[in-house]
Order: C-alpha cells, then structure tokens, then sequence
C-alpha cells in the first residue's frame, strides 16, 4: 500500500444511527473523506450499482480474493453470504488524497482497528435505552415480531464489544451527537471545522 492516510471507522447495533452519522460526516468533511464501499455476495437490490453501492461478487470470487489476502477484512454472515473490505478500496481512496470512512458492524470494526492500528479511530455509537433501539427499528415498519427478536438478541450481543473500540459515541439526540462526531473527526484528522 502506499503511504497511509488515516481510517475512521464507525460500527454500530441497527438502530443507533451510525448510517445518518455517517452521512453527514460525508458532507461536512466531503474534501478530506472518503466513503468505503464494502464488498459483498448477495445480489444488489433494485436501487444498487456495482461500484457504489457495493461491489457485488459471487461466493467464488470472494473466497479467491480472501485465498489472495485481498480483504483488510471479512465476514461471511451466513452461508456464501461474506461481506468484506477490500484492501484496493482503501488504496484507491487514499491515493485520492482523503481519508476513508467506514459504516461497518461490530466484527468489522474491530477487524479493522486490529489491522490498522494507530492509523484508525474506531467509534461505537450507541443509544442508551434499548427501548429507544426498539422504537427506531419498529417505525421502519421493516420487521416481523420474529425479526424483531432476533436483532434485538443481536443489539444486546454487540453492546457488549462496546468497550472495544476507541470512543463510544452515544446518539441520543441526533443533533448533539453530530457535532460530537465532528469533532471527533476533526481531532483525529488534526484539522478545524
């Protein structure tokens, strides 16, 4: 790889925020960052684009580029479904002179802090009140009773990486944990807002 720039790395429980958060780091920083695009096998939905969205790749094509030792990391979810990052994304982007910015789950995240040290500040964002978590994933209006267990089951399971990571970064209030996020940012990037 080149000469490294930095990663900034966000994981979260569904439901927490992380995505919007994301976003708006995007914006805000949209000279220094850049958005990793993950790697994955499902097939893209309707509204996705190879190369955008995600790099779609059949099962085969990701074990050979994880035999190549292509991915920073990996996950296969369930069976032949894997989801990774792929080292040449963080090459490409740092070689266009920004920082990369990861939405990643909790495996990932870690994954990547491991992998990259000092280089990456990984951030867990949180609510405080799973009852909160509950209510935000039930107005999506996405979910059976069943569903809803069991990423419930799965947001107590990655709460308890929290401590983890570098910063745990709580949403609560959507506002004030944008400008926490900021400034998170911009002191690890060692740049003014």
């Amino acid at each position: 790889m080149s000469s490294p720039g930095k990663l900034i790395i966000f994981s979260a429980p569904s439901g927490s925020g992380k995505t919007t958060i994301v976003r708006h780091l995007l914006e805000v920083f949209h000279d220094k960052l850049a958005f990793s695009i993950s790697a994955c096998t499902r097939a893209p939905r309707p509204h996705e684009t190879d190369g955008k969205d995600y790099y779609f790749l059949s099962p085969a094509e990701f074990r050979q580029k994880i035999e190549n030792g292509e991915f920073a990391e990996w996950e296969e979810v369930y069976a032949d479904n894997f989801y990774g990052t792929l080292r040449s994304e963080i090459e490409r982007l740092w070689q266009s002179g920004r920082d990369v910015v990861f939405d990643v789950d909790v495996k990932g995240g870690l994954k990547l802090k491991e992998a990259f040290g000092d280089l990456a500040l990984s951030v867990f964002v949180k609510v405080s009140e799973e009852e909160e978590i509950y209510r935000r994933l039930n107005a999506r209006g996405t979910e059976t009773e069943a569903s809803m267990e069991r990423r419930m089951a799965k947001v107590r399971y990655e709460l308890t990486f929290q401590d983890q990571f570098d910063v745990i970064l709580v949403n609560d209030d959507l506002d004030t944990a944008l400008l926490n996020a900021e400034r998170l940012v911009s002191d690890f990037l060692n740049i003014s807002i």
